[in-house]
């Protein structure tokens, strides 16, 4: 129960580090990835969610077997990121700089899953 609380937490403070400073960032996200972002609404509309899964990510921390049965929806949140990511870059369609920052999201995932396996099913 302390490795799924460490994990949840530290997943929640990177995230909260990372995700936070792009609501400020979006005029540079489109010169680091271009083209610039034409729909901001969609923009702010993705950092707004990423941060409140961080909020998740506390949440559990706090009482890991109470909100055990959250944890396969946050690997799965992991996911849905870096999957589209890697095929894009497969594809051509995004860069390196777009890449190489969602490589994160596979280890926290692995990490999800650990501590999912660790945590028991009931106190």
């Amino acid at each position: 129960m302390k490795f799924a609380r460490t994990v949840y937490t530290i997943a929640a403070a990177y995230g909260f580090m990372v995700l936070f400073p792009l609501y400020f960032l979006i005029d540079r996200m489109g010169e680091l990835a271009p083209p610039a972002v034409t729909h901001p609404e969609a923009y702010y509309g993705f950092v707004g969610v990423a941060l409140l899964w961080q909020l998740a990510f506390l949440m559990i921390a706090t009482d890991p077997i109470r909100y055990r049965p959250l944890m396969p929806i946050t690997i799965l949140e992991k996911l849905v990121y870096i999957i589209p990511v890697v095929i894009l870059y497969w594809l051509g369609r995004v860069g390196a700089a777009v890449l190489l920052p969602s490589l994160a999201d596979p280890i926290l995932g692995g990490l999800f899953l650990a501590a999912y396996h660790r945590t028991p099913a009931n106190g």
